[in-house]
């Protein structure tokens, strides 16, 4: 007597990894996460190691744990790999102050971000 499990939300040829707490601006976050939409997994991550953004670091980690996951966890096949989605959401904003000249104050806001990459197990067309 208990609750019943809960379905998956994702198909049986999809994993997915969550990168929560980005220290980046959610706008700043998805041009990197927009290099990587559509590829294949190889080519995602050979774009992400060359990439000069300093947050393609952390994308190209959490791309990584979304194979590993694919791998390990639904037994996928890493070759057939392509990136589904890689959307970025919004998380806090620590607020700070600036002060400035004859006593006033500026408002310094400090964006997080949130990121989710989901692959996709899909063979290749002849």
């Amino acid at each position: 007597m208990g609750k019943p499990a809960t379905p998956r939300a994702l198909g049986e040829t999809e994993a997915k990894a969550v990168l929560r707490m980005l220290r980046v601006s959610p706008q700043k976050l998805n041009l990197v996460a927009q290099l990587i939409r559509g590829k294949k997994v190889a080519t995602a991550l050979a774009d992400l190691e060359f990439s000069r953004k300093r947050i393609a670091r952390d994308v190209k980690k959490c791309l990584e744990s979304a194979i590993a996951n694919a791998e390990n966890n639904h037994d996928l096949d890493v070759d057939d790999l392509v990136v589904k989605e890689a959307f970025v959401g919004k998380a806090l904003v620590m607020k700070r102050f600036h002060a400035r000249a004859r006593g006033r104050g500026a408002r310094i806001l400090k964006p997080f971000s949130n990121l989710t990459i989901v692959v996709r197990e899909q063979a290749e067309q002849a």
